[in-house]
């Protein structure tokens, strides 16, 4: 585990980085690193290879060719940037709102982890052990988005 600084305010821990399907909202990657890597560092190990569109934050920008490498079908849907020193780009800030609209629905996931099992800090010091909570908190918020799909059946 590591920290890091955003903006003036110092944080020490993990990131959680997710792999989520679009439309089931299944977890399907899970991977924990230090709270000093950057999220495009994490992006080869979220991919399984059979996606068919990529969604990102601006983060991801740039990893147009990580993207085709893992994944060969995948279009690249990440947000760009729409506003610099002195100049905005309102298309491109229509598309990264049409954007976010997908990118809201892999939220939920999240937000179940953190609100219903309680992963909002860290309990652990080392990140081994506070991946393997990750994990089963994933396993049990899969199970919870489903729950009524899976007592139907």
């Amino acid at each position: 585990m590591h920290h890091t600084a955003k903006g003036k305010q110092w944080y020490f821990g993990m990131k959680a980085h997710l792999g989520i399907d679009s439309k089931s909202k299944l977890i399907h990657t899970i991977l924990a690193s230090a709270a000093n890597v950057h999220d495009r560092d994490a992006l080869p190990y979220l991919l399984h290879g059979r996606e068919t569109r990529v969604w990102g934050d601006q983060g991801y920008q740039g990893s147009t060719q990580l993207i085709r490498a893992r994944a060969p079908r995948a279009k690249d849907f990440t947000n760009r940037k729409y506003r610099g020193r002195g100049w905005f780009n309102e298309v491109e800030q229509a598309k990264n709102r049409t954007k976010a609209r997908v990118r809201a629905k892999v939220e939920h996931a999240i937000g179940v982890i953190k609100r219903v099992f309680g992963f909002q800090k860290v309990r652990y010091r080392g990140l081994a052990k506070n991946l393997h909570r990750l994990e089963v908190s994933a396993a049990l918020a899969n199970i919870f988005l489903h729950r009524r799909r899976l007592l139907n059946a």
